[in-house]
């Protein structure tokens, strides 16, 4: 997946005019605590709490523009994708309708229908509901807007873009990037194109969500079912071969992390910098913190992707001391 220059430079544009550049830290505590210096992307601190708005953003400034006569969108979520998109759609005066799994994250819910978004609870997991909208988008005669895209891998570079051009004089050795459908791997790897850095790039999935990982290792899409409990923003079941091939091609490994250390990462990351993140959002220090005798004096990254955690659930991984 590449883009030109003046694409990057033109998705810059676009999502900058709805939101200010997320801060990068290096956190003492962190680096202390993994050994090496570590910067931390903060995506946590978007308009909607989570990277996804930024390819949201740049999606449907294309839409806009090649297909005006587009009125309203469908597509499928757990929660950051759905509100990227209610995010943008209201920007440009369209409906959106999103279909999530019953049981999804209250929370991410109300702030989807915060957006203007109409929302529809349908099937068990991600997948079950993504098929349901691709029935309603048929049915209804809406656009369908997929979770894996160029246009929101386009969007979502400039995170990444960010990132590096901030590290310019010492960019980090490797940065770990949380892995749900792709979107933010294959960002990081178009932005690390872009800026001629030779980090590395770990992609980091849920041991309860191994489906990204089976096929890194299989060098094809495998499914895998999906059990996490504490990371629904990596709880894929059926990975995107698109995904897979910009994985295969890019990425130096990806691990898993369980979702204790899931839960372990999260209350780090709030004892030591006081930021709060979801569990696909402290997926990538979960998976610096598992390798961190190999990095041990280097210069590392990470993504906090996102902080949509439900409030309860926060409570009961904050009610175990972080060690």
């Amino acid at each position: 997946m590449k883009f030109t220059r003046e694409e990057i430079e033109a998705a810059q544009r676009t999502v900058h005019a709805a939101m200010p550049p997320t801060p990068q830290y290096t956190w003492p505590l962190l680096s202390q605590r993994l050994g090496a210096t570590l910067w931390a992307k903060h995506e946590n601190h978007t308009p909607v709490g989570a990277f996804k708005i930024r390819g949201g953003l740049t999606y449907f400034e294309t839409l806009a523009r090649e297909h005006p006569e587009v009125r309203h969108v469908i597509s499928a979520t757990r929660g950051n994708h759905g509100q990227s998109l209610g995010f943008a759609a209201r920007r440009h005066g369209l409906g959106a309708t999103i279909v999530v799994p019953h049981g999804n994250s209250q929370e991410k819910n109300a702030a989807m229908r915060a957006l203007g978004v109409e929302l529809v609870e349908h099937g068990d997991d991600f997948q079950a509901a993504s098929e349901h909208a691709a029935l309603l988008a048929e049915r209804d005669a809406l656009h369908r807007v997929p979770s894996f895209h160029r246009e929101l891998v386009r969007g979502v570079s400039t995170a990444y873009v960010e990132f590096f051009s901030a590290l310019k004089d010492a960019p980090p050795d490797v940065l770990f990037v949380p892995i749900g459908l792709g979107s933010g791997f294959a960002g990081a790897a178009v932005a690390r194109a872009h800026c001629g850095v030779s980090t590395k790039i770990i992609g980091v999935v849920s041991a309860h969500a191994t489906a990204y990982r089976d096929s890194f290792r299989a060098g094809k899409p495998v499914e895998s079912p999906v059990s996490t409990r504490l990371a629904d923003g990596m709880a894929c079941r059926v990975p995107v071969p698109e995904s897979v091939e910009v994985i295969l091609r890019e990425a130096d490994d990806v691990i898993t992390v369980t979702d204790d250390e899931v839960g372990e990462a999260m209350r780090i990351l709030f004892s030591d910098t006081h930021n709060v993140a979801e569990g696909a959002g402290a997926a990538a220090l979960a998976g610096a913190l598992q390798q961190q005798a190999r990095w041990r004096g280097k210069t590392v990254g990470i993504s906090v992707s996102g902080g949509n955690v439900d409030s309860d659930m926060f409570a009961g991984v904050l009610a175990r001391t972080a060690s």
